[in-house]
């Protein structure tokens, strides 16, 4: 059963009439009934009578014809839909990124990104790159904002640097903190805020504290980093952050630069090296290169 002889049986239906039914499609009139006949044989009914010149729908015809429309119609959404996407009127983009970058990075990308396709729908899967680099392999995810070097290295996937941020220390104002450079030395024995186990900042800072050969000492852990930030501005510790989310983060804060060497981490888009992204998540794979520049 083909579309087209759906197509023909319809016009022949509402028509009446083979040879209007015929010039409707922008067929020949033998044409149109050849294909009839072989939509009967195939069924092993007869979908018209044509007695004395008229056409009537038989039973058979009756209990196909809504299903034919309806197959029809199903096709010609589909057929819309899919031409939609690939114009990038509507479509579905599933990102995933570090909490960080949500509140860095993507809040002006995806303003961007909505602005030249606002019938792109985006959903955010907020998590750290271990995480993130699982569900890139499980294909639950389109694209992810990782940072490098990748927790588990997969060949499965393909990374393109982003950017590179510097991390600075956040402190309360009214903190006894110095304004000008500090060594992660100096946060020996000072009170960080510290994210939940599985935050690459989380990660990062302790084992930056390692290196120098101190334990840091926690006051409050656990939190998000709209939490982080909300605990420093009370007085609570200091935390190590990126200097982008210092930068947005308001008022209430006082940002202390590191000394060098400093500390800097790389920010990565990955997806899937065996399965191309959608049409909409490489639009908006665009847009995250061009916020480069």
């Amino acid at each position: 059963m083909q579309l087209q002889q759906l197509r023909y049986f319809v016009a022949v239906a509402e028509a009446r009439h083979f040879t209007r039914a015929a010039e409707r499609v922008h067929v020949s009139q033998p044409s149109l009934s050849q294909q009839i006949r072989a939509l009967e044989q195939e069924l092993g009914a007869d979908l018209f009578g044509r007695a004395r010149g008229n056409i009537a729908l038989t039973d058979a015809g009756e209990a196909l014809l809504p299903l034919a429309r309806r197959i029809l119609a199903d096709t010609e959404t589909a057929r819309r839909e899919v031409q939609e996407l690939a114009q990038l009127r509507r479509g579905r983009v599933r990102l995933g990124a570090t909490p960080s970058l949500c509140t860095g990075l993507l809040p002006q990308v995806l303003r961007t990104f909505h602005d030249l396709h606002p019938g792109i729908e985006i959903l955010i899967e907020e998590s750290g790159s271990h995480d993130l680099v699982r569900d890139l392999a499980r294909g639950s995810l389109d694209l992810a904002l990782v940072v490098l070097p990748l927790p588990s290295p997969s060949p499965a996937l393909t990374t393109v640097e982003l950017l590179r941020e510097d991390l600075v220390v956040i402190s309360a104002p009214a903190a006894a903190a110095p304004s000008a450079p500090v060594r992660i030395a100096d946060l020996a024995g000072e009170p960080l805020v510290m994210f939940r186990h599985g935050y690459d900042l989380r990660e990062l800072t302790v084992a930056a504290c390692r290196t120098e050969g101190f334990e840091p000492t926690f006051t409050v852990e656990g939190g998000e980093m709209d939490a982080v930030l909300g605990f420093v501005r009370a007085g609570l510790g200091v935390a190590v952050v990126p200097s982008m989310v210092a930068e947005g983060a308001g008022g209430g804060l006082r940002v202390t630069p590191l000394a060098p060497p400093g500390l800097r981490r790389t920010i990565a888009l990955a997806h899937r090296s065996d399965v191309a992204p959608p049409r909409a998540a490489r639009e908006l794979q665009r847009v995250l290169l061009d916020s480069r520049a």
